[in-house]
């Protein structure tokens, strides 16, 4: 959040800033963090997240009237099928090691992710009708200013003050990086990009691309770490690939005289 004293504020309403904040940086990052840490495998978690993928383009239709063509849910589908198989490949002890409550909370985060979805898109569209462009980097940097209190009043609740005095007194160096990271790479320049995409094109076109988080996430692991993956998992990234392909790829048939 230093960079509000760079960035200046968006020209939007503070309730589209509130809230976008509260859904993608409290709702989401809270049920996904606090599943893992009741039970839900990390791996799991990093595919359940990408239902938010589906969760979009629905809710979309219903609050922008975004229609979705049949091979739109076609390509839905077949991701779907190929997500499944991947999820389900990393998947260890079967779904009755999973607490509930972690699985609850897994699915709330696509569905806080969705949501602040639609909430980007409807400020994005209102700047538009009030005459000017809305900043999107802005607007992620801005709602970064919200979720720090909410968080530490749920991690005060949930841990214990010594524990949250002691995770600071032992920040390690890759702890440190990991948060840079996750503040610069991933906050402003992933949400940054993925919200100006959205203010840009249909959510129905945008959302889906998530879905090729897990296939890069796998294909990093395998040429980073060594982690080669099973034929499920390669069979899951290419049937991803292929929905992904049918959902967004139009074939134009040229139309000759005379025929």
């Amino acid at each position: 959040f230093p960079a509000v004293f760079i960035i200046k504020k968006p020209k939007t309403s503070w309730n589209y800033i509130i809230w976008y904040g509260l859904t993608v940086g409290v709702g989401q990052f809270s049920c996904l963090f606090y599943a893992m840490e009741i039970g839900m495998p990390a791996g799991l978690a990093s595919i359940i997240v990408q239902l938010q993928g589906f969760i979009s383009p629905f809710l979309s239709s219903i609050f922008f009237m975004e229609k979705l063509a049949k091979k739109q849910l076609l390509g839905f589908v077949i991701a779907a099928i190929g997500l499944s198989i991947i999820g389900y490949a990393s998947l260890q002890g079967g779904l009755a090691s999973i607490p509930p409550l972690a699985l609850l909370l897994t699915i709330g985060a696509p569905v806080f992710w969705s949501t602040s979805n639609i909430i980007s898109k409807k400020a994005s569209l209102q700047a538009s009708e009030d005459g000017h462009k809305l900043d999107m980097l802005s607007m992620v940097i801005w709602s970064s200013l919200i979720p720090p209190i909410p968080m530490l009043v749920l991690s005060y609740f949930i841990d214990t003050p010594q524990a949250i005095i002691g995770s600071f007194a032992s920040l390690s160096f890759m702890s440190i990086f990991s948060a840079i990271y996750l503040a610069l790479a991933s906050t402003i320049f992933g949400y940054g990009v993925w919200n100006i995409l959205i203010s840009k094109y249909p959510l129905s076109k945008v959302a889906p691309t998530s879905l090729l988080v897990p296939v890069f996430g796998l294909l990093v692991s395998q040429l980073v770490l060594k982690e080669y993956l099973s034929t499920a998992q390669w069979l899951g990234v290419i049937i991803i690939l292929l929905g992904l392909i049918v959902s967004n790829v139009t074939i134009k048939k040229e139309v000759k005289n005379g025929i």
